[in-house]
């Protein structure tokens, strides 16, 4: 004995993560989710699984990777209705399948081939297009076959209509004849077309015929006279039938119809005599339907009309019922109750009807026999494909209903399917039983049931197989999960018979087990993650064909969270708006990870427009030019692939007040005060502060707004005080924090009566422009303060305190002159306002003074009283107050600075004022230089002037203390010993009386002082001093101050190291000492320790120096590896502190030319490696340039300008010829002024010098030693040396060897301590020197 085999119901249920791309091959019902049940049968245990495709009943969706027959998975429903604008209709079929299906269509029963088939990727479908120019040829029944190697499917008939352009037929109609009292009909017939078709009654002139209980279009489309009547008589009766599908209007051939009057002697209507009488009582009767019954079928779910129409007279009444029931609820009745309405029949609704026609005379009736069929339909659902096992029994049942009852057609691929017992195949009228099926019997079967109404198809797949499982999860699928959440591993599995499914855990056999651990179906879902849960689990699936497993991976990873939500902000409107919004994730998500905003639960769309006024990144969204719509809730929801967070906050958008609504003015007891009312508009959450009530006045500033009055923001009216004569209008607005808002709409014109002036003017002022008038002026009264015409002002004055009479005039100007004054007296004066209608308040009286004059005396009794060097305290007795002759405007005081006491032969002539203010007697006067004579006055000023000098007071100031020196260098250090030199102050302030010289030694690793000494130094002429007894190889510093009797003045420092022991060499044996400077110097020991300038050059020896009256030359003996070295030359006037330095000179040109110095001027020299004012400086001197011999003499022949001239002219030829040569042997430098000690970190200015001729030094002086000196004749010069070696072959202190400085006295030649030469130039000149680059120089001879 067989069972029927017991379906399965595979669950199915979407996944968060990840998307298994195979999935949704093996489609579980959504409709209801089982387990599987198994039912043991008798004998062997037979499994059958059954799949349910959601998106069609019949369908079996099966992995495609399994053969298996074709299913329909899209077709059209028919019938299909061509419309005259459709450009193409389209007839669907597509089907899936293993191998892909092939189609074939028929058309009423026969082969046909569509043309235009249409195809998609993969593979080709069975749909094709009809175009509307040719649709017409194929109107049919259409039926859609899709075939493959296991079965054939096949879709529903198709009927393609192609219904023809409606048209009535062209007739000729002759009049309609009929006697008063008897019914009419006018047969409409419309033609044929797609439904719905609506048809109306009107004339040519397309105005409706009027319907009534009498006239009515019947269902039929005729129209239906219950009698006639006279003035129905006309010749235009047409009819219009509207296609509304295929939007369509046709309209019949008019219609005549004449009715004759009943009475003798009145053969129509057109007789103009037509009476007014009714036409003769007639009995009832049925114009539609005829006969006495009708049979009406109709299809369940239609509506129902019944309809019977009448005639007779008077009109019959029509009464409808139901023979044995009463009339259903949902009926109506319509056209005077000529037409029965039923919505929506049923069987219910089936049975006999009548319609009672009745009038006065009598009563017609006629029967109605509803008849309520329906088509086929399934009785629950159509049958299901179904998958079973080889050998168990198929059932498969077709179970439908209908009126009358379907006949039920079986196929087999699309063939009849008939009954077979031999083969076990059964045909049971709706059942299909196929005993102990095999593999063969797999196959699309097809049930059709059909009736008079139509016909239903469904396809279902019968599939008979034994298969092994088929896991259609991919191996190795990764799943995501957050801590604390779900996860729902997927295991879909496919087989024949069904599988077994169990899950383990990291390879181990054991099944997994615990609280949070559910097996679901063929899934593992896991209930709150947690990170020990990552790793690796097994699904295995088996049945009695074999085994497969797949291997899940799963991740649980850290939640998204925000740590930093959006805070509740307010902002100002038109501002940018910031809410910030920092949250935390896993980082394997970044990819994933976003920030989404929501307003008022609405997302923000954030492009990246130009327009967009939303800018937003990971941690902040900002708003720009905030506005009202702004304002809201704001949500931030971080999200990545698997979970979100999210976090509001209220954004309130602070804007301008609204304006103020409905301004009202209600008028107070006086004729000029009024209250103003208004309704206060949103403050958008910024409370009102004020409001501010503005008027606008039609006379003098019509347009213009102008404020009134403030009210507080807790009040919304205000009392007013106005003008008269003034035509107002009013308006309000508010003010909050973010600004002021809109002005209210104004309110209508008030108009104030005129009045009297309420005011006088105001600001008078007195002045006087010449000394005998007195030009009086006011502030005008506003025209709005006028209160009426006619204004005007009188004038009132009068000495004051002399009892004169008032003098008056009136103006209607805002001044008035009063003319022939006294100078300076003072008046009482008054202005007072009038207008037409009368006098304004009385005025008060403004005291003031005629016109002024310039002092005419000068003070007296002048006193200097001197506080210091540059203060000095002045006073005075002030000139008599008559003598002013105006408002005292202070004093001057003047003062002359004559000469300085240091060189009281030079007249300076210096002037300089100060004024002071006001009545005073004395002052304080700064800024004076000391040690001068000075000369000062003082004289009184007013407006107008001032007054005549005092008489002169001549004074001297003190001496003070002098300005700091401008230059002190160290040089020529030894290992005891350090020379200083210095330039005098250019302001000793006094007489000079020595200096004052510090010098502390310094630890050079704290920087501290460790012994402090002082030295005074006698001798105004003093610019060098050698200190003795210093430390060797100690870093010193140097403090210098100029002295007078009045003290000290601020000291320069400078800081220099003495020579350590051992940094010295012995002289070489045999070398001789000579007067020039021979220094040899190890490179880079000339520099400190830590320094980090690079290298110098490594030696230079026999560095000389020559000396003329404007030019020096510097020379010196290169050896042969520094030949390309670079040198600079600088040297600074010790008397202004400027230092020039030349470019670079190669080493190789063995000198280098100094020119342009001034003659009797000490230089300081210095040789260098780099073209920096530091302490490394390869050689240092100071120098002092020869005075000229002709200095002071005059001679009338060379003062002339010929001779001048001319000795120019020669001059300069001497020197273009002298300069060629030179150039051609030698290179020169080029120098650049510096800035004084204050500014030597700014850049230097370059001044570029010419070379000059090669200047050897005399042969006879290279064998002078240490003790000759050198006389010069007048018509030659020799070179004056000094005597330093300085042999060095470590690091030096400083990094520097200083030569000593030659110092050149008046008269007689000596040596100083330290072996320098001091001698003297003969008085005339010798040679030329080189033009600076400002022009050339007089060349002397």
């Amino acid at each position: 004995m067989t069972q029927k085999p017991v379906l399965f119901h595979v669950p199915y249920k979407s996944q968060v993560t990840p998307v298994d791309p195979y999935q949704h091959v093996l489609l579980i019902s959504a409709v209801s989710i089982h387990q599987w049940r198994v039912m043991r049968l008798v004998g062997s245990l037979q499994l059958v699984l059954l799949l349910a495709f959601t998106s069609t009943a019949t369908g079996l969706n099966i992995p495609l990777e399994v053969e298996q027959p074709p299913t329909i998975i899209n077709s059209s429903s028919g019938p299909i209705i061509a419309l005259p604008f459709d450009k193409s209709i389209t007839i669907q079929c597509e089907a899936r399948g293993n191998p892909p299906p092939e189609y074939r269509w028929t058309k009423d029963g026969k082969d046909f081939i569509p043309p235009h088939v249409t195809t998609n990727r993969h593979h080709p479908v069975g749909t094709f297009v009809l175009h509307n120019k040719q649709v017409v040829e194929f109107r049919g029944t259409y039926r859609c076959y899709s075939s493959n190697k296991l079965g054939t499917a096949m879709t529903e008939e198709i009927e393609l209509r192609v219904p023809n352009v409606p048209k009535f037929p062209k007739e000729v109609n002759s009049p309609l004849v009929v006697e008063e009292g008897d019914p009419i009909i006018l047969e409409c017939n419309p033609p044929e077309g797609v439904a719905p078709v609506k048809i109306y009654w009107m004339s040519i002139g397309l105005e409706h015929i009027e319907q009534d209980e009498r006239v009515s279009v019947g269902t039929d489309g005729n129209l239906y006279f219950a009698y006639a009547l006279l003035k129905d008589s006309r010749q235009d009766y047409c009819c219009f039938a509207s296609f509304t599908k295929i939007r369509t209007i046709v309209q019949k051939t008019a219609m005549a119809v004449i009715v004759k009057s009943s009475k003798p002697g009145n053969e129509s209507a057109d007789s103009g005599e037509a009476t007014a009488e009714p036409p003769p009582v007639r009995m009832p009767g049925l114009l539609l339907p005829s006969g006495v019954q009708t049979e009406k079928v109709l299809l369940r779910g239609k509506h129902l009309e019944l309809e019977c129409i009448p005639h007779g007279y008077p009109t019959p009444k029509v009464t409808w019922m139901k023979m044995g029931d009463t009339l259903p609820s949902r009926r109506s009745e319509g056209k005077h109750g000529k037409l029965l309405s039923i919505s929506a029949v049923d069987e219910s609704d089936a049975g006999k009807y009548m319609c009672k026609a009745q009038n006065s005379v009598g009563e017609a009736v006629h029967y109605f026999d509803v008849i309520v069929e329906e088509p086929p339909n399934w009785l629950s659902e159509p049958p299901q494909s179904q998958l079973t096992v080889i050998g168990t029994d198929v059932h498969i049942k077709c179970s439908v209903s209908g009126k009358p009852s379907p006949d039920i057609t079986w196929r087999r691929n699309g063939r009849l399917f008939k009954d077979d017992p031999v083969n076990n195949r059964r045909v049971l009228d709706d059942t299909v039983v196929l005993h102990n099926a095999k593999t063969e019997d797999s196959a699309v079967y097809q049930c059709e049931a059909s009736n008079s109404h139509g016909s239903i198809l469904a396809n279902i797949n019968i599939m008979v197989m034994n298969m092994a499982p088929l896991i259609l999860t991919r191996d190795y699928q990764e799943y995501a999960v957050v801590l604390g959440g779900d996860i729902l591993l997927n295991c879909s599995v496919f087989s024949s018979p069904p599988s077994k499914i169990s899950w383990a855990r990291d390879d181990t056999p054991k099944t997994i087990d615990g609280i949070h651990f559910f097996p679901l179906n063929e899934s593992l879902k896991i209930i709150s993650a947690d990170k020990k849960d990552s790793g690796r689990y097994e699904c295995v699936a088996s049945n009695s064909e074999g085994m497969s497993a797949i291997t899940a991976v799963l991740d649980v990873k850290d939640p998204t969270h925000i740590v930093y939500p959006p805070q509740d902000v307010q902002v100002i409107s038109g501002t940018t708006a910031q809410l910030m919004c920092q949250a935390e994730y896993d980082k394997s998500l970044q990819s994933t990870f976003e920030v989404v905003w929501r307003k008022d639960g609405e997302e923000i769309p954030l492009l990246s427009e130009e327009h967009s006024r939303y800018f937003a990144d990971y941690v902040m969204l900002q708003i720009m030019s905030v506005n009202l719509s702004d304002q809201g809730v704001y949500t931030c929801v971080a999200r990545t692939s698997l979970d979100e967070d999210n976090a509001t906050a209220l954004l309130t958008v602070l804007d301008v007040p609204d304006a103020p609504k409905i301004v009202e003015i209600s008028e107070l007891p006086s004729p000029r005060n009024i209250s103003l009312y208004w309704i206060p508009g949103s403050d958008h959450s910024s409370s009102v502060i004020e409001f501010i009530v503005e008027y606008e006045e039609s006379q003098w500033e019509p347009g213009r707004w102008r404020e009134l009055q403030k009210v507080p923001g807790n009040q919304a009216t205000a009392e007013l005080a106005l003008h008269g004569n003034i035509n107002y209008q009013f308006r309000v607005y508010a003010v909050n924090a973010v600004g002021p808002g809109p002005p209210s709409e104004p309110t209508e014109r008030h108009k104030t009566p005129p009045s009297a002036p309420e005011k006088n003017p105001e600001s008078i002022k007195i002045q006087g422009h010449s000394p005998n008038q007195m030009d009086i002026s006011w502030e005008p009264l506003l025209p709005i303060e006028h209160n009426g015409p006619g204004l005007e002002y009188r004038v009132r004055y009068r000495k004051l305190g002399v009892g004169d009479e008032w003098k008056l005039h009136m103006v209607n100007r805002h001044s008035f002159v009063v003319r022939n004054t006294s100078t300076f007296v003072p008046y009482e004066i008054e202005i007072q306002s009038r207008n037409s209608h009368g006098w304004g308040p009385e005025p008060k009286i403004v005291t003031g003074y005629s016109g002024e004059d310039v002092p005419t005396a000068a003070p007296r009794d002048i006193a200097v009283e001197v506080i210091n060097t540059t203060v000095l305290r002045v006073s005075w007795t002030p000139a008599p107050a008559a003598t002013v002759r105006g408002h005292l405007g202070g004093y001057h005081v003047h003062w002359v600075r004559k000469r300085s006491l240091l060189n009281p032969n030079n007249i300076l002539d210096e002037r300089q004022s100060l004024s002071f203010p006001g009545k005073r007697t004395h002052a304080i006067v700064p800024g004076l230089e000391p040690f001068s004579e000075y000369r000062l006055t003082v004289n009184v000023f007013n407006k107008k002037g001032n007054g005549p000098n005092s008489d002169p007071v001549t004074f001297n100031t003190p001496e003070g203390a002098p300005a700091q020196v401008p230059i002190l260098t160290a040089s020529n250090a030894q290992i005891d010993s350090i020379l200083l030199v210095w330039g005098p102050p250019r302001e000793a302030n006094g007489i000079l009386t020595g200096y004052l010289l510090q010098h502390h030694l310094i630890n050079e690793t704290t920087l501290e002082v460790v012994d402090s000494q002082e030295t005074k130094i006698t001798g105004a002429d003093t610019t060098q001093w050698k200190l003795h007894g210093l430390e060797g190889g100690s870093l010193y510093r140097f403090l210098l101050s100029a002295c007078t009797a009045a003290g000290c003045g601020p000291p320069l420092t400078q800081e220099s190291s003495t020579v350590a022991l051992e940094h010295l060499s012995p002289t070489p044996a045999g070398a001789p000492v000579q007067s020039s400077h021979n220094c040899s110097l190890s490179f880079p020991s000339c520099i400190p320790d830590n320094s980090t300038h690079l290298p110098l050059v490594p030696a230079l020896l026999n560095v000389s120096s020559y000396v003329s009256d404007t030019f020096a030359k510097i020379s010196w003996t290169a050896i042969e590896e520094q030949q390309d070295s670079e040198l600079y030359v600088a040297y600074m006037n010790n008397s202004d502190g400027f230092w020039r330095i030349s470019e670079a000179v190669n080493a190789s040109q063995s000198f280098h030319v100094i020119d342009g110095l001034k003659p009797g001027t000490v230089y300081t020299v210095r040789l260098m490696s780099k073209r920096l004012l530091d302490n490394a400086s390869i050689f240092e001197d100071v120098i002092q340039t020869r005075l000229q011999g002709a200095v002071g003499q005059k001679s009338s022949f060379s003062t002339q300008g010929w001779f001048i001239g001319t000795m120019c002219a020669v001059a300069l030829l001497t020197l273009v010829v002298l300069m060629a040569c030179f150039v051609r042997r030698n290179r020169g430098g080029k120098y650049a002024g510096t800035p004084p000690p204050t500014q030597r970190q700014e850049m230097f200015s370059m001044e570029k010098v010419k070379e000059k001729e090669d200047l050897h030094p005399d042969p006879e002086s290279q064998g002078l030693n240490e003790d000759s000196f050198g006389d010069y004749s007048d018509s030659e010069e020799k070179p004056l040396k000094g005597s330093s070696v300085c042999s060095l072959n470590g690091a030096m202190g400083d990094g520097v060897s200083r030569d000593s400085m030659v110092d050149y006295a008046d008269g007689g030649r000596e040596f100083n301590e330290d072996g320098s030469f001091i001698g003297e130039y003969s008085d005339r000149r010798h040679g030329g020197s080189v033009s600076e680059p400002s022009g050339p120089r007089p060349v002397t001879a």
